[in-house]
This record gives C-alpha cells, sequence and structure tokens, in this order.
C-alpha cells in the first residue's frame, strides 16, 4: 500500500525558486522527478532562507 506524500511548498513556490535557480525548464519537460538532488537541495536550502528572512522581518 503506498501513500501520497503531502507537499509542504506550494505548486507556485516549487516553480518560482526552480526559475530562480535556472531548473524549470527541467520540470515542465520531465516533471519534478527530472531534477538532480543536488538542484531539489538547494531549492529546499532557498526555501528555509525565505522563510527566515520573513520571519526575522516580523515584530
Amino acid at each position: 500500500m503506498s501513500r501520497r506524500r503531502r507537499s509542504v511548498m506550494s505548486e507556485e513556490l516549487k516553480n518560482e525558486l526552480a526559475k530562480d535557480l535556472g531548473f524549470y525548464e527541467t520540470v515542465q519537460q520531465e516533471g519534478w522527478g527530472g531534477i538532480k538532488a543536488k538542484d531539489a537541495g538547494n531549492m529546499v536550502k532557498r526555501a528555509i532562507q525565505l522563510a527566515e528572512q520573513a520571519a526575522s522581518r516580523k515584530p
């Protein structure tokens, strides 16, 4: 029995990060399974950076 994992990041955020990091074309052509592990790791790192920046701006 397989379970489908629920994504933590929205598709919109993932697409924006892929564009910023330069592998959006791969996502369009092959889907998320087509990206390299290094690209996925960089995407997570960038998402964490953005979340930390947003948290530091809140009073």
